[in-house]
């Protein structure tokens, strides 16, 4: 069955965030654009809300569709469905979800190594631009 996960891109100042995953986790180390997986009873837009705050501490303003990307991981399919967003401030205390956070111009994404599943989007985000 194929998981239905949420991400951002959140732009601030003409930079959006990118989240590094953590050591010991699937996909370790890989870049990502940071969300979470869909509950239930939740709209997209709840989710990468809730997702974004639980991990960050980021409140954001969640907008218009972007794309959609899905994976066949060893540990399951997922579906990753893209969003548009937006916050006031750059500050972030971020758990123990993550290694490092970033804050990136989109001439910088060829430097960082995404998760597969994110890898659509990152090239997706070059043309757009």
């Amino acid at each position: 069955m194929q998981k239905i996960v949420t991400a951002g891109i959140i732009c601030h100042q003409d930079k959006f965030l990118i989240a590094q995953r953590k050591h010991g986790k699937p996909q370790e180390y890989f870049w990502e654009f940071p969300g979470g997986k869909l509950e239930e009873g939740e709209t997209l837009e709840q989710c990468l809300h809730r997702e974004l705050w639980e991990e960050f501490h980021l409140d954001v303003n969640v907008g218009r569709f972007f794309m959609e990307s899905a994976f066949d991981y060893e540990t399951g399919s997922i579906l990753l469905k893209v969003f548009w967003a937006s916050c006031h401030s750059s500050d972030i205390s971020w758990m123990d979800s993550h290694e490092r956070v970033k804050w990136i111009t989109p001439r910088e994404l060829d430097k960082y190594e995404f998760a597969p599943a994110d890898r659509p989007v990152a090239a997706a985000l070059k043309t757009a631009f």
